[in-house]
């Protein structure tokens, strides 16, 4: 049994991984600033679905604060982090950049410095496939050139391996980048596309669509389901990376579907599967725009390093994961 910190304990991603964490015997130490950049009561709702396991611990506090943090390291001397607390959102960071700052840059150096003073088997982190920017090739390697990042997220994101690949290699920290692909399911963000639509649609209110109306030259995305998502943090943790002659090293990996869907694909799938939970026909009122200053035209993750290393490659289907989320969805919010 490990005993694992999991920043962000409350969030999306952090809730699913600290859940699959505990089923598997470890004593995990969750810390969240439970902040309202979306309906609290969500993160209210994952917690309380951790909070049945005696193995669980949970602190509401904020990354950003480094006292507190160095205090907390000492105290419980982990032995695994998996820092998964950050300003999330592509289009919000273009108004509100000063949390981005705060949080992604400020709040990742104070958990670099608590495991440089505090020593760590291994640090996993939270990046993201935004760090591509606008990159033609795809689908994206591990080995490609990300220095062109098109939003300030992605630019912090891209610090956070810079910074992470200097500490681990100055201080000997085995450390490892997640580059998430746009995940989904039951219990996620209300800012996606998938929990929005879902959300504009019960309020009778039109989508908006961000690709001119073009379907044949649709935009593209990488959609990964949670529980495939956790599953690939799960197995990396146990594998922290070194380097030839065995030492610490930094490295990052892609975890993604490796099988992107046209957006209109995605739309038409999930129509259908709230279509389902509700036993009616869902049709989506829907507007055309132009793509959005930040966003880009495909996500396609290449998987080949993850599956190497883990043997292990994300199966769900997006039909299969849409209607797991329309199925919870429906009952979350008693619509039936």
């Amino acid at each position: 049994m490990s005993k694992i910190l999991v920043t962000g304990a409350a969030g999306f991603i952090g809730s699913f991984l600290s859940e699959l964490l505990l089923k598997n015997g470890n004593h995990v130490f969750g810390i969240d600033n439970l902040n309202n950049y979306y309906d609290i009561k969500l993160k209210e709702s994952r917690l309380e679905k951790l909070s049945g396991y005696k193995n669980f611990e949970f602190v509401k506090q904020d990354i950003s604060d480094k006292v507190n943090l160095l205090e907390l390291f000492e105290r419980e001397q982990f032995e695994i982090v998996v820092n998964l607390a950050a300003q999330a959102g592509v289009r919000y960071s273009i108004d509100n950049p000063d949390v981005y700052i705060q949080s992604n840059i400020i709040g990742f150096y104070n958990i670099l410095e608590a495991c440089r003073k505090f020593p760590v088997k291994h640090l996993l982190y939270a990046s993201s496939s935004s760090v591509y920017g606008s990159n033609k090739e795809v689908p994206f390697k591990e080995t490609d050139f990300v220095d062109h990042p098109v939003s300030l997220y992605a630019a912090t994101k891209k610090s956070n391996e810079l910074m992470a690949h200097t500490y681990s290699h100055l201080y000997g920290i085995p450390t490892t980048g997640l580059r998430f692909f746009t995940v989904y399911g039951p219990l996620g963000r209300p800012d996606m596309a998938y929990f929005k639509f879902a959300n504009m649609y019960f309020n009778e209110e039109s989508i908006h669509i961000y690709n001119n109306g073009d379907f044949e030259n649709d935009l593209y995305r990488d959609f990964t389901y949670i529980d495939d998502i956790v599953i690939g943090i799960e197995k990396l943790i146990n594998i922290p990376p070194v380097t030839p002659n065995g030492l610490p090293a930094h490295t990052v990996y892609n975890i993604g579907n490796n099988n992107p869907e046209k957006l209109m694909t995605f739309i038409f799938s999930l129509e259908n599967a709230l279509s389902n939970s509700l036993n009616r026909k869902v049709n989506f009122k829907k507007i055309y725009e132009p793509i959005k200053p930040g966003d880009v035209p495909a996500t396609y993750a290449n998987t080949d390093k993850l599956q190497n290393a883990i043997n292990f490659k994300p199966q769900t289907s997006i039909q299969e994961g849409l209607q797991k989320f329309a199925d919870w969805y429906v009952d979350f919010y008693d619509l039936t």
